[in-house]
């Protein structure tokens, strides 16, 4: 088949790998967002998609918005068979979804209908799902509520960050975007409608989201910490500034320690929390590079009875 990839962060990047490499089908475009300011200098920078589409030599899409009439002519123009989806980043219009023949199958990282949205990995980690995975399904209108072509499961680990779930997920879920098109091809493959039962969201993650509640207990505490995981950063407030928080596993046992409460010794750093305390491994302070906890709470000198998470 003729396949237009639409994609944009590097997690996209295995599925157009695994596509490029397939010998059924040909990648003859592919759509991603606009050019973005990253950096210091806020310099406008590709894609990791649009990076890895031309190194391969196809031709690079950026509509500031897929209803654009310009692409969706051009779109047109090429004439794909099927758009295989891999976080977007955008709304398709019904315009640009009736194009292909065979419509855009997005590979969703999660066992739908659970965690529809925008951030379904976060949302598992945070939710303490034992097992997650990726799907695939036919795009509509409505909110990753297409019918399903296939899944992959994948176990969460009890350390698993986002960015480490999502990065097997990533691997994993090329492997069934690839099938999907091989099955969509020869018409072995039919999509099959999600149930109605068991349907959950997973809105964006947004900074505040991420704010630690030590009155929480320390499961929770640590799922927010991994859940959040690479971003938007889990973080707490300490003598009046931001302190990132980036690994913070329970310590059971580690008992009499008020929600917030540091207690640090010479190699570790404890704090309360609604149950048992956690130990503090990894910290950022605000304006500085990621250190050991132990290291940070020597430099400032923790008091007695001092907590994370007053202003």
């Amino acid at each position: 088949m003729r396949l237009v990839f639409a994609g944009t962060p590097e997690v996209a990047v295995p599925a157009l790998d695994a596509l490029l490499a397939s010998d059924r089908h040909e990648v003859v475009a592919v759509v991603t967002r606009p050019d973005a300011p990253a950096g210091r200098g806020r310099r406008l920078v590709a894609s990791p998609v649009a990076e890895r589409a031309e190194e391969a030599g196809i031709e690079v899409l950026k509509p500031a918005r897929p209803r654009d009439p310009d692409f969706l002519a051009r779109l047109r123009e090429i004439a794909p068979d099927c758009c295989p989806v891999v976080a977007y980043g955008a709304l398709l219009p019904k315009a640009a979804l009736d194009i292909p023949a065979h419509g855009w199958v997005n590979l969703h990282f999660s066992l739908l209908p659970a965690w529809r949205g925008a951030a379904p990995v976060q949302h598992a980690i945070l939710a303490g799902d034992e097992v997650t995975g990726a799907s695939t399904f036919l795009i509509e209108e409505g909110l990753d509520s297409g019918p399903v072509f296939g899944v992959v499961t994948e176990e969460v680990r009890p350390t698993d960050t986002s960015g480490d779930l999502l990065t097997r997920l990533a691997f994993a879920g090329s492997g069934l975007l690839a099938a999907t098109m091989d099955g969509i091809e020869d018409g072995s493959l039919k999509a099959v409608p999600q149930p109605a039962e068991g349907v959950s969201l997973a809105p964006k993650i947004n900074v505040e989201d991420a704010r630690i509640d030590w009155s929480a207990p320390a499961l929770r505490v640590d799922r927010v910490v991994r859940g959040c995981a690479p971003a938007p950063g889990a973080w707490t407030v300490f003598r009046g500034e931001r302190l990132k928080v980036m690994s913070a596993p329970p310590a059971p046992g580690r008992d009499g320690l008020a929600p917030g409460e540091i207690a640090a010794a010479k190699n570790s750093v404890h704090v309360g929390t609604g149950s048992h305390a956690v130990e503090l491994q990894w910290v950022q302070p605000q304006g500085k590079k990621p250190m050991q906890a132990a290291d940070w709470a020597r430099g400032v000198r923790i008091a007695a009875g001092e907590r994370l998470g007053e202003a």
